[in-house]
């Protein structure tokens, strides 16, 4: 029943979100794990190295058994059949995030189409870590494509992913995974060691996922041939293991080059570009690619109303 409880949970997050009423009252769950991160980080990142590691390992195994063990609690309580996969979805909504990731790129498409570059500047940094002062409105486009080929894979895909497999454990002990990639999982002197092991394992964790959201883009795009050319042959020039696969397949489908050259506050990272010898976005791309983004979230919705069928 895990593929239609998981269908169910991507048909109220798509339907409803995460209602405003509730963020105020009780914030989400996301943001509870994030501040168990944060509060064992300011207290355990100290000491050489070595101690930084262990810590580390310590903070990320800690935050994964708070997400994992209360919904191996409940799962274990709720009932069989239909019923128990409908509580299931509810109580898995929260953690895939279909709508969440439409509206945060469509805000920044908005203004972008009216040719506001400060209002989608400023839209973006809700997005990603970019220096804003340094994007023009190609480099907006594109920085908002990337996260939002990199955020299907690791919001919506590889929760599902998780979730048909494992069940509501697999969903949440996922999400406390990828929360603390998101949050010390970076190459920063600060995290460089208290967080390696919370990237090694985001890594692992998304392997399959990113692969698989790659495949549906191509199977989403125009020439889904050309598309899977196109990430076949760059999605390994990526720095990341697992992004360089939906974002090469987000390239390819739209027929646009990303990646390539950013700033990160003032450092220049000289990435290679994807796609690199297709033109750079236009600001009208990023509804195209929202488009693409819907067929894709589509497609998986149709994978799991067929494993649903066939009772797995």
């Amino acid at each position: 029943m895990n593929s239609l409880a998981l269908l169910i949970a991507l048909g109220l997050e798509t339907a409803f979100g995460w209602p405003d009423r509730l963020h105020t009252r009780i914030s989400h769950p996301v943001m509870w794990l994030g501040l168990l991160i944060d509060a064992l980080e300011s207290r355990w990142n100290t000491g050489s190295p070595q101690r930084r590691l262990a810590k580390g390992a310590a903070c990320t195994a800690v935050t994964v058994a708070a997400a994992t063990l209360p919904a191996a609690a409940v799962a274990a309580v709720l009932p069989d059949g239909a019923v128990g996969a409908i509580l299931t979805g509810l109580l898995a909504a929260p953690l895939v995030a279909p709508r969440s990731m439409y509206t945060h790129v469509a805000a920044v498409a908005r203004p972008l189409s009216r040719g506001d570059l400060a209002a989608a500047r400023q839209a973006v940094t809700m997005i990603v870590g970019r220096n804003p002062a340094h994007l023009d409105a190609p480099a907006i486009t594109r920085a908002a494509l990337e996260s939002l080929a990199e955020n299907t894979s690791d919001g919506v895909v590889a929760p599902v992913f998780w979730g048909v497999f494992l069940g509501l454990p697999g969903i949440a002990g996922y999400k406390a995974i990828n929360t603390l990639d998101s949050m010390i999982g970076h190459r920063s002197t600060r995290f460089m060691h208290f967080g390696r092991v919370a990237a090694r394992l985001d890594d692992v964790a998304n392997w399959v996922p990113a692969r698989l959201t790659g495949g549906l883009f191509c199977l989403a795009g125009a020439a889904p041939r050309n598309v899977w050319k196109v990430m076949k042959r760059d999605a390994r020039k990526h720095r990341s293991p697992n992004a360089g696969w939906p974002e090469a397949a987000m390239a390819g489908g739209l027929g646009v080059r990303l990646s390539g050259p950013r700033c990160y506050d003032e450092t220049l990272d000289d990435d290679p570009w994807l796609n690199e010898t297709a033109p750079d976005p236009a600001p009208e791309t990023l509804w195209q690619g929202l488009g693409l983004y819907l067929r894709a979230v589509a497609g998986l919705a149709l994978g799991l109303a067929g494993l649903a069928l066939a009772g797995l």
